[in-house]
């Protein structure tokens, strides 16, 4: 079952690891498109674009549907949960390191600061 779950993990960061299919996704993100939509933006053949897709299909994060001679891709957000799960493991091993240095900076400024004014001092 972990090996399983590795597995389509790794396949998930590998389909994320490509700036082109990253803009895929993100593009799907706002409805269906075809595969002529998804590679429009860049500056590729139809031919590599749907290796691309089929990457990111592979993957689960894509969903294609053959209407007549037409694909049409949908976003299939499901797997960047796991993706996302595996991540939230380092956020809180930067937010625990941020919380420190943060901790550490405000006691320096507060040992670099000049001491207050005395009442009646006037500068």
């Amino acid at each position: 079952m972990v090996e399983l779950q590795t597995s389509r993990l790794d396949t998930v960061f590998h389909a994320l690891a490509d700036s082109t299919r990253r803009r895929m996704l993100s593009d799907l993100g706002g409805g269906e498109r075809t595969v002529s939509q998804l590679a429009e933006p860049f500056a590729i053949s139809l031919a590599a674009a749907s290796k691309h897709i089929k990457v990111l299909e592979q993957a689960g994060l894509l969903r294609r549907e053959i209407r007549g001679r037409i694909h049409v891709c949908r976003l299939d957000p499901g797997p960047l949960a796991s993706a996302h799960q595996w991540l939230g493991i380092y956020e809180h091993f930067w937010t625990e390191r941020l919380d420190v240095l943060e901790r550490l900076l405000r006691e320096e400024d507060a040992q670099n600061a000049p001491p207050p004014a005395e009442e009646g001092d006037e500068a």
